[in-house]
């Protein structure tokens, strides 16, 4: 009987894994990357909601009071994601919380980070959008905060302008290769230097390897591609070092799950959980007041409906990241746009309510709406419970699945969200411009698109799970590299912190790699596109 073995095994491909991964591929390492989901290409990408299209690489985990919408294919979370890609201020870095002191690694703060930022930005490229850029919904965003006496700005966004037609269809992965996933850079960077993706291979313990030079022994089965609940083979990979960037959802399962096979792992694994602060609201807008208030039009006369026109997310006001103002106030607020789905999928919170008349008659005006996200500080209450049999989360459909997690937001957290939508009413309310309908939690809890911190780094042993170079403590070469590392919300989309984090924490992974006997070294060029 053989006995598959590598130097370095990587759990999951989206920006946690795919960094890591190239870096060691091309500083000689035997790689192999596998990750739960199936791979796809740009012909492959599908611009429908029917079923058995974007619910092949797009997974909803529904908890206990928060529901989560993850990426799930070769590449992960970077294929689905509306790729704004901003660096978090640097009071995020100091946060203390309700704990009372530090939260993150001293060693980390925002001028520690910058250089890992530039190198992330550097690779994927990230272009610096001009007003040319913002869709007709930023643009009304725009308008309405200059308005009222506050400023709005171009998102820098992960997207080759030049080649992005505004079809808004992100969620559903790139058809033209205009969003710079890690399908362009980083992974296929890894495969030309021998590095093997394995799709479809769903991780489902690590435990001690009784191979000789090898130190864990990672456990998988092998899905069904038609359907993902059904298991066609079992299997497992010996490896010297293992990352995981199973996603802040997967990573803390898989680690709970093989915590009696590695002897115990940190408490903190599954605790401090966190969706980013996310709090969405729709404003509804009225059309002639666009035109008398804002003086603006369409060159077809119509003043809005420009809801769907153009890319999700162009542009932001960054007036309420104010490093002075205390924890809890600070957030930022984002033009955002979501699949017609959500349409009848989410509830207001205010009447009148998505079901009945008044909901039939609020969704034939969505080309008139206006979505915002509010990205705050919230106090990392999530707690995930006991494990499924297998996988992540239980599968109760294509898409669809019921995760272990319990989210209770506190009073800090909910005074944020308040705080958030206060201003969002004060910007988009004046003189009746739009009503402002924040959405309930009453249908799926808290919907966040940006799960973090399950798994989180930090200097604390009692708070924090991983060493501040993303080690898991008491194992050596066991590395967590996604967003389950972030120690707290960003008030900003994590992708790109997410990113410059795993490009951090990849020289020590090298460093135990070369002690672990792989021959192999740090400082291959960056994939750049």
């Amino acid at each position: 009987m053989s006995i598959n073995t590598t130097d370095v095994l990587v759990i999951g491909s989206g920006f946690g894994g795919a960094i890591p991964a190239y870096h060691l591929a091309a500083g000689g390492a035997r790689v192999t990357v596998l990750e739960r989901g199936p791979r796809l290409a740009a012909a492959d990408f599908a611009h429908s909601m029917q079923l058995g299209t974007y619910n092949r690489i797009v997974d909803v985990i529904r908890g206990d009071g928060i529901a989560v919408v993850a990426g799930n294919c070769v590449g992960g979370g970077s294929v689905v994601y509306f790729a704004a890609s901003l660096r978090a201020p640097s009071f995020v870095f100091e946060r203390r919380g309700s704990l009372g002191r530090r939260i993150w690694p001293a060693s980390l703060t925002r001028a520690a980070l910058d250089p890992w930022y530039d190198r992330v930005e550097e690779a994927l490229p990230v272009t610096r959008t001009g007003w040319q850029d913002v869709s007709y919904a930023g643009g009304v965003l725009a308008a309405a905060c200059r308005r009222a006496g506050h400023s709005c700005n171009p998102v820098p966004v992960a997207v080759d302008t030049a080649r992005c037609t505004n079809c808004n269809w992100m969620l559903s992965g790139c058809r033209f290769d205009a969003k710079r996933s890690m399908l362009l850079n980083y992974l296929p960077a890894a495969e030309a230097h021998g590095a093997t993706v394995l799709p479809l291979h769903e991780v489902q313990t690590v435990a001690p390897s009784p191979v000789p030079g090898h130190r864990y022994a990672v456990s998988y089965t092998v899905l069904d591609p038609d359907d993902y609940s059904c298991t066609l083979e079992t299997g497992t990979i010996h490896a010297k070092v293992v990352v995981v960037a199973a996603g802040a959802v997967g990573t803390p399962v898989v680690l709970q799950r093989s915590a009696v096979l590695l002897g115990g792992v940190p408490g903190a694994v599954g605790r401090y959980f966190s969706g980013n602060g996310d709090r969405v609201s729709v404003a509804d807008v009225d059309e002639n007041k666009v035109r008398t208030l804002l003086g603006l039009s369409r060159p077809d006369g119509v003043a809005y409906e420009g809801l769907p026109i153009g890319r999700p997310i162009t542009a932001a006001t960054f007036d309420h990241l104010d490093a002075k103002a205390p924890e809890y106030s600070r957030f930022m607020l984002q033009q955002i746009y979501f699949p017609t789905l959500t349409n009848v999928l989410a509830q207001a919170a205010d009447p009148p309510h998505w079901f009945g008349i008044p909901g039939r008659d609020l969704r034939a005006r969505w080309k008139s709406w206006l979505t915002l996200l509010a990205m705050t500080e919230d106090d990392n209450e999530g707690i995930f419970g006991a494990v499924p049999l297998t996988g992540s989360f239980t599968r109760l459909a294509p898409g669809l699945g019921l995760g272990t997690m319990t989210y209770r937001p506190n009073t800090r957290t909910r005074g944020g969200w308040q705080k958030a939508e206060t201003a969002l009413r004060g910007i988009l309310e004046k003189d009746g411009l739009a009503r402002v309908r924040p959405w309930s939690e009453d249908v799926a809890g808290s919907v966040t698109a940006h799960p973090i911190s399950s798994v989180r780094m930090g200097d604390s042993p009692d708070i924090s799970a991983l060493t501040d170079t993303n080690e898991l403590r008491g194992h050596p070469g066991l590395f967590v590299t996604d967003g389950s590392a972030v120690p707290t919300s960003l008030t900003v989309n994590p992708s790109l912190t997410i990113a410059a984090l795993a490009e951090r924490a990849t020289p020590t992974i090298v460093e135990r790699a070369v002690q672990a006997g792989v021959q192999v070294r740090y400082g291959a060029p960056l994939p750049v596109p």
